[in-house]
């Protein structure tokens, strides 16, 4: 008996199996004969007559079926469609295992390539665990050239996107799904995208607002992991950075603009231009710099500001010595201000003001070689957060610069170098030119020990040279003050008080 059952079982497991051999097998043959006709039909039809035939097809499916198909198209009348755009960009970066062919490209303004479905290729994606599959479609059109010969046919294709997925996920597609493709779609353009540098179009400034600033391609190597920078310091920087990108809805809620204010300040040399280089590769933000020496009043402050898109690092470097603000206080009492010069109060409008709101997600970075010199408006939090002392290099410093030229964590002459690197004041520019000097190791930590010692021994005579002018500044003040009190006390004076 227990065998009659285990055949029995054993016999049903094998026509189960072959029936569902049977069924993926014709659906399969289905799906691509469905696909080969979608093919030839694209290929020989007349457009009008595909349009009519597909169009029945979906009609019919369409009643049977309790999925739902969002058309996306590439333009809406002459203008792109937003959400095309970032739909091509997210599914070019899903590797799904139903998509058979992609598109790659690379064009000069991107770091990366790119890559973008192929029609008719099926791409499914999963969120918040709903299925939806995504299909490219091109279709031929037939337009002319905009070019002297205007009966010259040319071949052109209008692209759509479907996207297909069980109706009941309606709302959430629209209010979760989308959103969220934008959003991917921004951050991974911004990723690929060559970053740029952006200085002031004076003869455009009052013309179209997107050609006020005058952009070349930033290629500045430097970041976070070859900066000279101790590593307590640095790692606060990009911790700060990353938290301030991420809280976008944060500012909402407390009602302030979407910004950051950096002040750096130390003496030239220290890296405070190759800090700003590596918080731009880091969080991939393109740089303006902005030259208030080139402007004549707050009104081109103001459209300059307009014109700068969100995601940027906004650079004034030098703030003590760019431009002569005007006094406040004598301009309080006159009650006027000066229109053809940019002020004190037209910078702080532009950094905490009404003005600093128009726009989003900017980075704002004073720099200065004296801190003391800047007006205490400047320096409040909420204008300027975060202020970074680049200080002299360090042996920590020093290490990471050994490194980075030539390729070295450790040596013998380390140790010594490092000692008189904590008794001279030296930049990391200066450290970094005697590392470039040299070819083999040995001589050129040598020649950096020799240049830090004879700094060193140079810093102390000029020392030394000081103090020993400052006693004789007191010296002549002291002899200076007796002769006075023997004239005053001991001869004869005229009615001004000179000796007689």
């Amino acid at each position: 008996m227990s065998s009659f059952f285990s055949s029995f079982t054993s016999s049903l497991s094998e026509t189960n199996l072959a029936t569902a051999k049977t069924i993926l097998t014709t659906a399969a043959s289905i799906a691509g004969t469905a696909m080969l006709i979608r093919s030839v039909a694209n290929e020989f039809l007349p457009m009008d007559i595909r349009d009519i035939v597909f169009t029945g097809i979906k009609s019919a499916y369409c009643r049977f079926s309790t999925n739902v198909t969002m058309v996306i198209e590439e333009f809406e009348g002459l203008d792109n469609n937003q959400i095309y755009s970032a739909a091509e960009t997210y599914l070019g970066t899903i590797v799904s295992p139903s998509t058979k062919r992609f598109r790659i490209s690379k064009s000069d303004h991107q770091q990366t390539f790119t890559l973008t479905m192929e029609r008719d290729q099926l791409v499914t994606d999963y969120f918040n665990g709903v299925k939806l599959k995504w299909i490219l479609f091109s279709r031929r059109v037939e337009n002319l050239r905009n070019n002297r010969d205007l009966t010259v046919p040319m071949k052109s294709e209008v692209r759509s996107l479907e996207l297909t997925f069980n109706r009941k996920y309606k709302e959430m597609v629209l209010k979760s799904y989308i959103p969220f493709i934008l959003e991917k779609a921004r951050s991974k353009k911004q990723e690929v995208k060559a970053l740029k540098i952006f200085t002031i179009d004076i003869q455009n400034l009052y013309g179209n607002l997107n050609d006020a600033w005058l952009g070349t391609t930033l290629d500045h190597p430097t970041t976070f992991d070859t900066l000279a920078l101790d590593r307590d310091l640095k790692e606060f920087v990009m911790e700060d950075l990353e938290r301030f990108v991420k809280r976008k809805e944060y500012y909402r809620q407390v009602g302030k603009a979407w910004k950051r204010g950096y002040l750096l300040y130390g003496p030239p040399g220290t890296g405070k231009s190759s800090l700003v280089a590596a918080m731009a590769n880091y969080l991939h933000f393109d740089i303006y710099d902005l030259e208030l020496g080139e402007l004549s009043s707050n009104a081109e402050l103001r459209r300059l500001l307009i014109a700068m898109p969100n995601r940027s690092i906004v650079v004034v470097e030098d703030i003590d010595c760019t431009v002569e603000f005007q006094d406040r206080s004598s301009q309080s009492k006159s009650g006027r201000c000066n229109d053809k010069q940019v002020t004190l109060s037209g910078l702080l409008n532009f950094i905490d003001g009404l003005w600093s709101s128009c726009g989003d997600e900017r980075i704002i970075v004073f720099t200065t070689n004296h801190k003391e010199k800047l007006d205490p408006a400047l320096l409040r939090p909420g204008r300027m957060d975060v202020h970074i002392h680049m200080s002299y290099c360090t042996p920590f410093g020093f290490r990471q610069l050994a490194f980075r030229y030539l390729g070295i964590k450790e040596h013998t002459l380390f140790g010594e170098i490092e000692e008189t690197i904590q008794q001279t004041p030296v930049t990391p520019a200066e450290v970094a030119e005697q590392l470039l000097k040299g070819s083999e190791t040995e001589t050129t930590l040598k020649g950096l020990s020799d240049f830090l010692t004879k700094k060193r021994v140079t810093r102390e005579l000029e020392a030394k040279k000081r103090e020993q002018e400052e006693q004789h500044r007191d010296q002549l003040v002291d002899d200076s003050d007796f002769e006075g009190e023997n004239v005053r006390h001991f001869g004869p004076q005229n009615c001004n008080g000179r000796a007689i």
